[in-house]
């Protein structure tokens, strides 16, 4: 059986945790309610927003170590428009 929790919170916070809840993918139901139960079942609370690489800069950042201990790697790089040229012919060997 659900019940109704109501809650006051000024428009501003309401409407910039529903913007981020939307960038999720998620409501404020959600968030509320997974915040009760987490809070529940650690008695803690804790709240994170982390960005995560893809998979493809995760490849490539590994391609570019593995390049270094090789005799292919270019650097160090006296600009960051020499680091663009090398990083973009490590890209368009892909």
């Amino acid at each position: 059986m659900n019940t109704t929790l109501h809650v006051n919170i000024d428009k501003k916070t309401k409407a910039e945790a529903a913007k981020l809840a939307d960038e999720l993918g998620l409501d404020l139901s959600v968030i509320v309610r997974a915040s009760l139960k987490n809070f529940l079942q650690t008695k803690t609370f804790h709240v994170e927003k982390t960005y995560h690489m893809t998979p493809y800069l995760e490849h490539l950042i590994e391609e570019i170590n593995n390049e270094k201990d090789s005799s292919n790697w270019s650097g160090p790089f006296s600009s960051t428009k020499e680091l663009k040229k090398h990083l973009n012919k490590v890209i368009k060997k892909k």
